[in-house]
């Protein structure tokens, strides 16, 4: 076992010879040496304190820091530290959340580098801990209470029980200001933005600047009525035009609300609600206010419930959450030729929640990534089973908008490809046409790449968004599945048969297979059999079903017919 004792002397005077200096630079940091030869470290005391670390001085003091890291930030700091004492990197620069003595976390940003030896080998790696919990909550460039703020102040409203409206409103395509003008005028913009809310609404209750281009304001005086009408106010006066700076711009604004009245809840599920709400004001509703169902109160209450408690089970080992497996048939031959993995979720008290109930609130959540990688582990786990029986099984996994924009998506997908052994030519991610809240060039350049190194990629729900024709116009898939609510009255509806004709005619000019989901009778499987569908889904040839029957089905389907 290591002790102090094991530690050279002469080698801790020069360690805190250097701790000593950096912690004269070190300004409003928590400053760490660590000696890379023996991995022994000293960590401010401070650090020690509020963390409840064993001590200043530490052997593999790296190990004992990730404990205290957030479970859905540990991979990246793990392989950060990994880098480091490798070789790979001189160092590194990364944010994550720690867990104090009392239990809660902060969000802290970590900047180190490594000190090489008159032989340019590695010898310390140095550098400091910013503890965001302790900075000000004042974001910089407006001078509004930032998002710690705001969560701050909304925890201290559950946890009082004070009745509260909140109201997200963000300015929409600032990032085209941004690329006509630079940032800064886009800056500019935010100023003079957050400056209007603060002098219209600041006497009624708090205004906050968010991430990017949002804003928030809490009141307990205003009305759902009141509100809305505030917000109208606001939107006209930025629509018609305002002068910033030496140009005229005109602002579209989106806004989400919701109340705040029954405290069974935490920040972060409020704060999911909100960006759902806002989500629908965005892509839907035009820049209309939208209520997150109105109130948070009878059924829009069991909503929140049952988002924080899902939220919960994320952090408790996924409890709860299980894969049920649709099998997808050949078209021709009504085989299987693969299965969707489709999420679903219950618990004694709330019994199996629909996924249409939770995903579209839980996919702005913080959270989802971390579900996502859970999802696809598992559904890989169970396609290589499935392998065994039938060589060219491919297994669907849907996708969230929310996991393709992380800028490590795709290494993600390949790790988790390598560290299963499994073929990429197998996988097929399912994208869906709410893909559009994203820059159309990001979403491009992940299909692309992800196509590259062999994934396949569907465009789910086709038909069901104003955008998916060009959305496969613009985005290179694999395949496209046409949405059950086109073909359910095939059988009396000619329309609908002209129009899932002109969809495959649409796939084949961009080289696309098509699926058709949603097939209940034969009949309608009769009709589709003379367009060109390559494959179909439905309860005519099973209902999602657990992944034991899905590969009784498969030795089924190997038995000589």
């Amino acid at each position: 076992m290591n002790t102090d004792k094991n530690y050279p002397e002469e080698r801790k005077m020069r360690l805190d010879s250097l701790f000593e200096a950096l912690s004269v630079v070190g300004e409003d940091t928590h400053v760490y040496l660590c000696d890379m030869i023996y991995d022994y470290s000293r960590w401010s005391k401070s650090l020690v304190d509020v963390f409840g670390l064993p001590s200043e001085y530490m052997f593999e003091a790296g190990a004992i820091w990730e404990t205290h890291i957030h479970p859905e930030d540990k991979r990246t700091y793990h392989d950060g530290i990994d880098a480091i004492f490798s070789g790979k990197a001189q160092g590194h620069d990364m944010q994550y959340r720690a867990r104090k003595k009392d239990g809660e976390y902060d969000v802290c940003t970590c900047r180190g580098i490594v000190i090489t030896d008159e032989y340019g080998q590695p010898e310390y790696f140095g550098g400091a801990i910013r503890n965001h919990g302790e900075q000000s909550h004042i974001d910089n460039l407006t001078g509004l209470r930032n998002q710690y703020g705001f969560f701050e102040d909304v925890e201290n409203c559950i946890r009082n029980k004070t009745e509260i409206r909140i109201c997200m409103i963000g300015i929409g395509k600032l990032t085209e200001l941004n690329a006509v003008y630079g940032y800064g005028f886009g800056n500019a913009v935010l100023q003079r933005f957050g400056r209007y809310l603060m002098d219209h609404v600041g006497n009624r209750g708090g205004t906050y600047r968010l991430d990017g281009s949002k804003y928030a304001v809490i009141t307990q005086t205003q009305s759902e009525k009141e509100i809305k009408k505030t917000y109208e106010r606001i939107r006209k006066y930025f629509r018609s035009g305002v002068q910033i700076e030496d140009r005229f711009v005109s602002l579209e604004l989106n806004s989400g609300a919701l109340a705040l009245d029954e405290f069974n809840t935490d920040t972060q599920t409020i704060y999911s609600c909100l960006n759902f709400a806002y989500d629908d004001s965005k892509v839907s509703k035009h820049g209309d206010l939208v209520e997150f169902a109105g109130s948070i109160t009878g059924r829009n209450m069991r909503n929140i419930e049952t988002l924080h408690m899902i939220r919960n089970s994320i952090s408790q080992g996924f409890n709860g959450f299980y894969l049920l497996y649709q099998p997808i048939m050949d078209a021709s031959t009504e085989r299987i030729t693969g299965a969707e993995a489709l999420l679903r979720w219950s618990n004694l008290e709330y019994g199996t929640i629909p996924p249409d109930e939770f995903i579209p609130l839980l996919e702005r959540d913080p959270k989802f990534p971390l579900l996502g990688e859970w999802i696809l582990r598992r559904a890989i786990r169970t396609a290589k089973k499935m392998l065994e029986k039938i060589p060219d099984f491919v297994i669907n996994v849907n996708i969230s908008y929310a996991q393709l924009e992380k800028p490590d998506f795709t290494d993600l997908i390949w790790m988790i490809l390598r560290e299963l052994d499994f073929p990429p030519e197998q996988l097929c991610l399912e994208i869906t046409e709410r893909c559009r809240l994203l820059d159309m060039d990001l979403i491009r350049n992940v299909v692309v790449t992800l196509r590259a190194g062999g994934v396949r990629v569907a465009l789910d729900d086709f038909g069901t968004g104003f955008s998916s024709v060009g959305l496969i116009k613009d985005i290179p898939v694999d395949s496209i599945k046409i949405d059950r609510s086109f073909v359910i009255n095939i059988e009396a509806d000619e329309q609908e048969s002209k129009l899932v004709k002109c969809f495959t005619e649409v796939a084949s000019l961009f080289g696309a297979k098509v699926c058709v989901e949603g097939i209940e009778t034969a009949a309608m499987r009769d009709i589709l059999r003379k367009y060109n569908v390559n494959s179909f889904q439905g309860y005519f040839y099973s209902r999602p079903i657990e992944d034991e029957k899905l590969y009784e089905r498969l030795n089924e389907e190997l038995k000589p017919r």
